[in-house]
């Protein structure tokens, strides 16, 4: 009997399946770029049998790939294609524990949809601030595992500020449980913040406590057209001050990435009369009744276009229009795909430098990538930028994609590094960025990164060969 038969031996059958018919949607990264093999999908249904899982593999030496909704842009939980490793569905863990208005607190499983959080929050009249265009399938476990980002960064934070508390399975079977959901607990190490953004290689989430927000009794969302790229961080600074802090999204568009969409789905109409090379999607909230809100943002609006700062402008007057605005936003992906995919770049830099930038690479492509087709889109706010390029029309992607990876792409990590950015924004590193982590990352981190696999996962057991090199 080999290792896996010895795992799955001793569990039960409703804890796994086989039958490649089911197995196969486990085994492809959600961009399509690898496809691996497992004898069996592992979907246990409790924190206790995620523990006996673990601890099973952990005797037997099978490596573990957990899985969450499966929407990884680095292939963070796509088993290699040796077919030794496991893969730890987490759908299953998928219950509500608690929800405490009163501390502003949710607490949940880690299969649970990012949008059935959201949902519950709304229906205990709060708000869970974590906003991802993946919400319906994305995976909080996953999420967190990645330390996702999204668009409400600029108020809220990342993933991992919203964390109060963790449960977590480590490599050896024991259960962490620091899920309370306290904002003060200075007792030693913040040990939950090693497991958030480590993609499964240091252990398994199990459940977490999440900050929840006091529901937005107002929302003013806008759709500005930019004269000038350079503007942007001093809108958004007046945006800010005129509000009150009050702005939740500053969300960049180029002219290019809008016009991919409308010619993708031409049912879609554009929403200002006057085109731009610059669009701004730009929304504050506000939990108060009587902040006067829309007025501190049309004022805002005049004066921008007084100064032709801002050269159209249009405001959502209902909530249909809204989410009209924000589907363009959002669905910019699926343009870029109806274009035969692109090469993505998730950079950051810092804020007052994204302008900068965005111009700087833009010439840097337009000289050197053959007819290229930029696709520009990403959050003012906390500098990060999806500066993704599509193959010139007829032009075949299969063939243009990899020569822009090797001759293109890196001229772009170099440029965003040698502005004080990062090559990795908010998509984590999985398997599709070590490359890039070896050539970027600092030495040091590296060195601390793989004394932490190496203590807390010394066999390599936890999803191996993702973000840490054995």
């Amino acid at each position: 009997m080999d290792r896996i038969d010895g795992v799955l031996g001793s569990l039960p059958g409703e804890l796994y399946t086989s039958d490649p018919d089911v197995t196969a949607r486990y085994l492809t990264d959600f961009r399509r770029f690898r496809t691996g093999a497992t004898r069996a999908v592992l979907r246990p249904r409790t924190s206790a049998e995620v523990q006996r899982i673990v601890t099973l593999c952990a005797a037997h030496g099978v490596p573990l790939v957990p899985q969450g909704g499966n929407t990884s842009y680095c292939a963070a939980a796509t088993p290699s294609a040796s077919g030794e490793e496991l893969v730890l569905s987490l759908e299953r863990l998928n219950a509500i524990r608690a929800i405490d208005p009163g501390n502003l607190s949710l607490t949940a499983e880690a299969g649970c949809v990012l949008s059935v959080l959201q949902e519950a929050a709304d229906g205990a009249g709060l708000m869970l601030p974590l906003d991802l265009g993946a919400r319906q399938s994305c995976q909080i476990g996953g999420n967190l595992s990645t330390n996702a980002g999204g668009i409400s960064v600029l108020k809220y934070g990342m993933a991992r500020d919203l964390v109060l508390g963790l449960e977590a399975v480590l490599p050896d079977g024991q259960l962490l449980d620091v899920l309370q959901p306290l904002r003060k607990n200075n007792t030693g190490y913040d040990v939950k913040q090693v497991l958030l953004g480590a993609e499964g290689t240091l252990g398994v989430i199990t459940a977490v406590s999440l900050k929840l927000a006091r529901k937005p009794a107002q929302t003013v969302t806008a759709f500005l057209a930019i004269e000038n790229i350079d503007a942007l961080t001093d809108i958004l600074a007046r945006a800010q001050i005129l509000t009150g802090e009050n702005i939740t999204s500053f969300e960049y568009i180029s002219h290019h990435s809008l016009a991919l969409l409308l010619a993708a789905q031409p049912g879609l109409r554009h929403p200002l009369e006057t085109p731009s090379a610059h669009y701004v999607l730009m929304e504050a909230q506000s939990c108060s009744p009587v902040l006067a809100l829309e007025g501190a943002v049309g004022q805002l609006l005049e004066e921008l276009m007084g100064e032709g700062v801002v050269t159209d402008g249009t405001l959502a007057a209902s909530a249909q229009q809204r989410d009209a605005l924000w589907y363009l936003r959002e669905h910019i992906p699926e343009a870029e795909v109806a274009n035969g995919g692109s090469v993505k770049h998730d950079v950051s830099v810092p804020t007052s430098a994204l302008p900068a930038f965005i111009t700087r690479a833009s010439v840097l492509v337009e000289t050197q990538s053959d007819g290229g087709r930029l696709s520009i889109y990403g959050h003012v706010g906390d500098g990060n930028v999806h500066f993704n390029a599509v193959a010139p029309t007829g032009t075949a992607p299969a063939t243009y994609k990899p020569w822009f990876e090797r001759e293109v792409s890196p001229r772009i990590y170099d440029l965003a590094v040698d502005m004080g950015g990062s090559f990795g924004a908010e998509y984590g590193i999985g398997i599709i960025k070590l490359d890039l982590l070896d050539r970027y990352g600092d030495p040091a981190k590296r060195h601390m990164m793989r004394a932490i696999k190496a203590a807390l996962d010394p066999a390599n057991l936890m999803n191996p060969g993702k973000v840490v090199r054995a």
